[in-house]
Order: C-alpha cells, then structure tokens, then sequence
C-alpha cells in the first residue's frame, strides 16, 4: 500500500515541525507549506490526500485556499486547523471535514487524520 500524502499548511515554524514529526511517525508522507500560494502550488502539482489547513495566515488566508481546492478536487479532505474557536462560526469553514482548534494534545486531530486515511 502507497503511503498516503497529507499536506500541510501553516505558518508557523513550531507546528509544522510538530505535525510533520508526529503524522511521519504514523507511516504517513508529508509535505509543506507555509502559506496559501505555496500549498495551491504543492497541490496542482502533486495532489495529496488530505490537507491540514491553517486559518490565519499572512496573504492568502486558509478558507480561500479551502474554496480553490474544494473547486479543484471536491471530495478531498481538509482539516481546518486554528488556534482560534472563533472562526468555526464562519461560513467558508463548513467546506472543511473538520475544524480543529490547535493544541499541545495531537489526539483529536490524529484521529480525524486517521478517519479519512484509514481504509
């Protein structure tokens, strides 16, 4: 079974460095970017099979790259991910599967991760 892509988008040095560590340690291949530009890039030019997405972001925020590859690809899987609750009350991230405030606790977005990936 090919490893299955996850992608995953956020600014911030810190978690992408958490994240990547932990979902490698899962078996899993991950990609990179640090901010909306870059991860539509990374996702034309190899497709992966679920994206983590950060919300705030500096230039192009996570429910307009949320928008362009639910156009793109409407049934792939995206992960918001914010340190702020506020944000799932806005309408563009009822698009995502799941919208997970950032914590030290990587449980409930491994499983959600898991949930999608998993066959």
């Amino acid at each position: 079974m090919a490893e299955k892509k996850i992608l995953l988008v956020d600014d911030e040095e810190g978690i992408q460095l958490l994240y990547r560590e932990e979902f490698e340690d899962e078996g899993f291949s991950v990609t990179s970017a640090y901010n909306g530009e870059e991860a539509l890039k990374l996702f034309r030019e190899d497709p992966p099979d679920l994206v983590i997405l950060d919300i705030n972001m500096p230039g192009m925020n996570g429910i307009e790259v949320l928008r362009q590859m639910k156009e793109m690809k409407p049934d792939l899987p995206v992960i918001l991910s914010s340190a702020y609750q506020e944000y799932k009350q806005d309408f563009g991230t009822w698009a995502s599967e799941e919208y997970i405030v950032k914590s030290a606790n990587m449980d409930e977005l491994k499983a959600a991760v898991h949930k999608y990936l998993d066959d």
